[in-house]
């Protein structure tokens, strides 16, 4: 049989099928003795010399865990995003490197769009007034006819545009391989990034953390952006310089965020960010809803089953590893 170990902290939790996947799939789960936590790089290592798989959640799979799991042939995300796996040594072993693309594209979508709505309405602060005893009207914006623009038109950032449709939106879209038929089709308007920020209302984040986008958003870009403009992030803290955005809503250029990610994450409490009245934050779980969890779940744990087996997984980012010769 092939030993799997899972970090992934909800992994299986809301459905029996992942696992039931995995043991029709000739696996057993290897001990993790720390179930339900974020682990370091020093007890995943104590815990891969003999696994044949990985799944993965938010845990940093490095260069040195790779090394040391010797019999390791798949690393699974339980999720999308694979910033936190070292792809690069991973293919250097022949070792597979999967996610589950559009697992939780709906969940996230959802959770921009409640970033969104709570920071125009400014619902926190009237749920904060009305829970003190204080019963004043707070007074919003609409997102109705608005303009919205979305930064990243992947397959989140396409959940975003359908929902934005429901209001009436027009959408501007940057992305750097857009989707042409898609974007015909849904009638979306593809811009350069300036044109972006300083035409739109509202700004959602769907990129990637990589080298290309870290620091995307900085002073010079938050000072294009359209007077009262409110930002919502859902994808990787570390797209935005976070000092340049304390510095763009303190002073009134952005009129509000919404940001269920950070550079560092937990985030420091006493971080300026928190200071500020027009700013909604959550902990990372744009994903976490049930329905995710258990497709992200499934996704993950039949591409360790499939790659383990012989057979081509449902996603992965290395392809060449599973080529013979190569």
């Amino acid at each position: 049989m092939f030993n799997v170990l899972i970090t992934a902290r909800v992994f299986g939790r809301y459905s029996q099928e992942p696992f039931r996947i995995l043991e029709n799939g000739n696996c057993r789960i290897a001990p993790n003795p720390w179930p339900g936590q974020k682990l370091k790089e020093a007890e995943i290592l104590s815990l891969v010399a003999d696994v044949d798989g990985i799944i993965c959640g938010e845990d940093e799979i490095t260069a040195r865990v790779i090394a040391a799991a010797q019999q390791l042939k798949v690393i699974s995300k339980f999720g999308v995003g694979v910033d936190k796996i070292d792809v690069a040594a991973a293919t250097e072993r022949k070792i597979a490197v999967c996610n589950a693309p559009g697992a939780n594209s709906n969940s996230v979508a959802d959770m921009a769009f409640c970033l969104l709505l709570a920071v125009a309405r400014k619902l926190t602060l009237a749920d904060k007034q009305v829970r003190t005893g204080v019963w004043q009207t707070v007074v919003g914006i609409e997102l109705w006819n608005k303009t919205i623009g979305i930064i990243g038109l992947g397959k989140i950032g396409k959940a975003v545009a359908l929902r934005a449709k429901g209001f009436q939106m027009r959408i501007l879209a940057f992305d750097s391989y857009p989707d042409r038929d898609f974007i015909t089709r849904e009638r979306i308007e593809l811009v350069s990034l300036e044109e972006l920020l300083s035409q739109a209302d509202f700004i959602s984040l769907h990129l990637p953390a990589t080298p290309e986008t870290r620091g995307l958003i900085g002073a010079k870009e938050l000072a294009l952006t359209k007077s009262g403009a409110i930002l919502v992030n859902t994808s990787r803290g570390d797209i935005v310089d976070e000092a340049a955005l304390y510095t763009a809503l303190k002073e009134g250029r952005l009129g509000g965020a919404g940001l269920d990610v950070f550079n560092i994450e937990p985030p420091d409490t006493s971080s300026p960010l928190f200071e500020l009245p027009n700013v909604v934050v959550s902990p990372h779980s744009g994903a976490h809803t049930v329905e995710a969890i258990n497709k992200m779940g499934t996704i993950a744990a039949q591409n360790v089953v499939n790659v383990l087996n012989g057979i081509p997984p449902i996603a992965i980012l290395n392809p060449k590893v599973l080529r013979k010769g190569d």
